[in-house]
């Protein structure tokens, strides 16, 4: 008798891994560092490691953690249902669809210049997690790039790629990105965003890499919508070849999309000018949606409804959010991260440079399954990697950019990535069919990051 009639949904994985979780705290020896705050960062401080008494996480840890984690993540909870209802507003005016309306009709009608568009759109995304750090953003434009790909014949894997590996492999590749190489070099003491040329080289690749394997997918179930792995699902919303109604791109239509064009704008400059979070680009999205009611003329009640319909289809993916950050919850008070680190960190001493930096990497996307934070993972490692890349002769730039590679890649699968699970939620793709679309492309990454580490390492000093 099977345990599951069929693949369990997104809440039930999340829900099986935190009793794993919750068993590792039973199994893990308990241990810590000693810590110290330097300019607003907690740092790991190397060889401080000391066993502690065992805190085995059990029931009630399995019960209050959901609460802890939506405390914990309150803030991006409240961003989904804000930002969700200002798109309901969007929506409710008819604007992007009618936008989406016009870029198929142009693209039927220029058939030559439709094999550009998603790999431009996938470079945008790579570029502002390159860049910025795009991350919980995202779950912002999965409501325009699905249903963007399914008008265009594809699917609505294709338009949660877009975003997701987008942003994924600009993480890995990131040049400028403050939260993690700002972070990763300034506890590494070598000059911020240093290195930048080749680290454009590592982000060129991997983006070209994600473009190809995501516009392949495109174009292959475009001719035969058959291959799609969506193909025959019974959802409506998961149907690939999905027709458009038309919808006139009215001059209010055109404002609209103006203005949303503009606020993107206006978060570009204010996350890399002003480091704004979550607080200042929700409220800039609630303005949006504020305009978008004025400019179209909606009735108060109207608009009301629509933001309240945005709002509801958001509440899936907010208790996944959840949910997950429960999961860090658990591992932080089982006591079971530093010892996992100080154990892959006595493994990597002594052996030889090309094992020891690829071993790095693993470490980091290891690592990654327990705390899907960029800035966060910098601040534990790079302390205690950084003293071991001196001692074997690795650079710290090396280091750097096995740290961000290890963490930025493995994002685009995670199934304790609130963001990832939240955006699939949105998309209703199920979770092992993203999985088995992804695998391939995940591994195909990895194989071209392992070779990216080398050439710094054996053909010239960085």
């Amino acid at each position: 008798m099977k345990l599951f009639k069929k693949f369990p949904d997104t809440l039930t994985i999340i829900l099986v891994i935190t009793v794993i979780f919750i068993a590792l705290t039973w199994i893990i020896p308990a241990g810590q560092f000693d810590r110290e705050t330097v300019n607003n960062t907690e740092k790991i401080i190397a060889g401080s490691y000391k066993r502690v008494s065992q805190q085995p996480q059990g029931i009630q840890a399995f019960l209050s953690a959901p609460i802890k984690g939506f405390v914990l993540a309150s803030l991006i909870i409240a961003f989904v249902f804000l930002v969700g209802g200002a798109f309901g507003i969007i929506n409710g005016t008819g604007a992007i669809n009618a936008g989406l309306f016009n870029i198929i009709k142009f693209s039927e009608n220029r058939p030559k210049y439709k094999v550009f568009i998603v790999p431009a759109i996938i470079t945008l995304f790579s570029f502002a997690g390159a860049t910025f750090g795009m991350s919980e953003e995202i779950l912002i434009f999965i409501l325009i790039t699905v249903p963007m790909a399914k008008a265009m014949g594809y699917d609505a894997i294709v338009g949660t790629a877009i975003p997701i590996v987008g942003t994924g492999v600009g993480f890995g590749g990131a040049f400028s990105n403050p939260f993690t190489i700002g972070v990763a070099q300034g506890i590494a003491q070598i000059p911020i965003f240093s290195g930048m040329e080749y680290r454009l080289f590592v982000w060129f690749t991997l983006t070209a890499i994600a473009c190809f394997v995501i516009t392949r997918y495109a174009i292959k179930i475009e001719k035969n919508p058959e291959k799609s792995l969506l193909y025959g699902t019974t959802s409506e919303d998961t149907n690939s070849m999905v027709e458009m109604d038309y919808m006139e791109l009215t001059i209010r239509r055109k404002l609209i999309l103006l203005s949303l064009f503009f606020s993107i704008i206006i978060l570009i400059y204010g996350v890399s000018a002003y480091s704004w979070y979550i607080t200042e680009i929700c409220g800039l999205f609630f303005a949006l949606g504020l305009t978008a009611a004025i400019i179209y003329q909606l009735p108060i009640s109207k608009a009301i409804d629509d933001f309240t319909e945005g709002a509801k289809e958001m509440m899936p993916a907010a208790l996944v959010i959840g949910l997950a950050k429960g999961l860090l919850i658990i591992t932080q008070e089982g006591k079971i991260i530093d010892t996992i680190l100080n154990s892959i960190v006595a493994i990597t001493e002594g052996t030889p440079k090309v094992i020891s930096v690829e071993f790095m990497m693993f470490f980091q996307s290891l690592l990654n399954f327990f705390i899907p934070s960029g800035s966060g993972q910098a601040a534990l490692t790079m302390p205690i990697l950084i003293p071991i890349s001196d001692i074997l002769g690795i650079s710290r730039q090396i280091t750097v950019l096995a740290f961000q590679l290890g963490d930025g890649l493995t994002n685009i699968i995670l199934p304790t990535s609130g963001v990832t699970m939240g955006a699939l939620t949105i998309a209703k793709i199920p979770y092992n069919t993203w999985f088995k679309w992804c695998r391939n492309l995940l591994l195909f990454l990895v194989i071209t990051s392992m070779l990216l580490l080398l050439p710094p390492l054996l053909l010239f000093e960085w």
